[in-house]
């Protein structure tokens, strides 16, 4: 997924806050996983692909420019309104409020896996099982897979993900011979090293990113969220793996060895150039914007696994990625379900890998072709090696919250308040389960 904005950066409008409360009275209080889906015969997307249509898509993502017009070629009388409705939340906001009004929702719209809870709550979003995506099980890897199934219902289609891995200025790191670290005690440790070295130089950067703490509490085997319909938990204080996180991440800032720059920044983009931000554990998503945003930086930076809590261990976990999901209001289903279905399976998937997004398809994550292929950018590594591994060892079983674009909101204000020295992480954790706990009740979910 090409990242333009960062995404802990939430500017979250009233319409999106509404959308748990929302969500309840859509649903009644109940939990959906029973509903059953409406039957409809798979022959129906045939059927209406032969008789056409003009169907709206919502998104950001820049590769789709090119898969509406193959989509159209192989269907003539189907037309596609692609529409750039905002980056995320501004798109989020729009949504909600088009679905509040019961006018101007699209058939189609790009969710990030955080944010597809809260519409799929609100049956927002349609079950796409009695369309035929049942039939695509094992199509997906396991972290994007999972972040679109609910129970029995598939609420949208997996688009691009993001395995994380570690990439590393190789430049700077041979300068001050620097090993590149498999733990993340190891990561400390060049952390401490660099910093001695030049301090001027830092081992990365974060003033505070909810995405990227939960993608590492997520890596340490945390399991923070459990949903069950309306039955929320929230443990961000007792939680394992989120203890580790803190832990480690908590030396890193008392020992300063964190740049204190926002991701996205220009000065995020100088330090990278420069070596001042030596390292970003993030999304496979990222080579594109390495390459676009720091291209004088050409040669100096590669990928390694990302750093493992315990030796030996061999997981990983997401950051970022997207789906499509059809929306429940859209009264085109069958042909937007095979827009979706052709975007994110079929012929789209290589339309949009060969311009620089990251697949959730494992058959494209296997192929020779797109493993072997070497990065100019990236010194002529085989950088798809390294990725598609990661995909492979994303750890199952996380859960995101039915009001996640909240909490993720609310980030800066609690746990971000530790990178400033205001606050512990461990007090900021403290603070966030609790706020998140008190929204939770507020629009009517059962928290504990």
């Amino acid at each position: 997924m090409f990242r333009n904005t960062k995404r802990g950066r939430l500017a979250v409008g009233a319409a999106v806050l509404a959308s748990a409360a929302l969500a309840l009275s859509a649903c009644g209080g109940g939990s959906s996983d029973d509903d059953a889906p409406a039957k409809v015969d798979k022959g129906a997307v045939d059927s209406a692909l032969e008789k056409g249509g003009e169907i709206t898509v919502w998104a950001w993502e820049p590769t789709l420019k090119d898969v509406v017009p193959a989509f159209e070629k192989k269907y003539p009388n189907v037309k596609v309104k692609l529409v750039n409705a905002g980056t995320n939340n501004d798109e989020y906001t729009a949504l909600q409020n088009a679905v509040k009004a019961g006018k101007g929702v699209p058939d189609v719209a790009q969710l990030e896996y955080y944010a597809l809870p809260q519409f799929s709550l609100s049956k927002s979003v349609a079950d796409l099982t009695s369309y035929g995506a049942a039939d695509l099980d094992g199509t997906f890897t396991p972290g994007p897979w999972s972040s679109v199934k609910e129970g029995n219902k598939i609420n949208a289609l997996p688009m691009d993900s993001g395995p994380m891995a570690l990439f590393y200025n190789k430049t700077i790191f041979d300068k001050h011979n620097i090993e590149v670290p498999t733990t993340w005690d190891e990561y400390v440790e060049a952390g401490e090293k660099l910093h001695k070295a030049d301090p001027k130089a830092y081992i990365t950067n974060d003033t505070g990113d909810a995405g990227m703490a939960t993608s590492l509490i997520w890596q340490a085997g945390g399991q923070p969220y459990d949903v069950d319909g309306t039955d929320v938990s929230v443990d961000l204080t007792g939680d394992k793996g989120t203890e580790t996180y803190a832990k480690t991440w908590q030396k890193l800032l008392d020992d300063d060895l964190v740049a204190p720059v926002s991701s996205w920044s220009d000065e995020w983009y100088k330090g990278l150039g420069d070596g001042s931000i030596a390292t970003l554990a993030i999304g496979a998503w990222m080579p594109a914007n390495l390459e676009s945003g720091v291209a004088a930086a050409k040669g100096d930076w590669r990928v390694a696994p990302l750093p493992q809590w315990e030796e030996g261990d061999n997981a990983s976990s997401e950051n970022g990625g997207s789906s499509l999901a059809v929306t429940d209001a859209s009264d085109k289903k069958e042909l937007a379900y095979a827009f979706t279905k052709f975007a994110t399976v079929d012929q789209g998937v290589d339309i949009r890998v060969d311009q620089g997004a990251f697949p959730a398809t494992t058959a494209t994550l296997e192929d020779d072709a797109f493993l072997g292929k070497e990065s100019e950018y990236f010194g002529g590594q085989k950088i798809n090696e390294v990725l598609a591994e990661s995909a492979k060892n994303v750890r199952t079983g996380w859960k995101y919250l039915p009001f996640q674009v909240y909490a993720n909101s609310v980030f800066n204000d609690t746990v971000g308040q530790a990178y400033s020295g205001k606050s512990t992480i461990e007090d900021g954790l403290k603070a966030w389960q609790e706020k998140s706990i008190s929204y939770g009740e507020d629009q009517g979910f059962n928290v504990k």
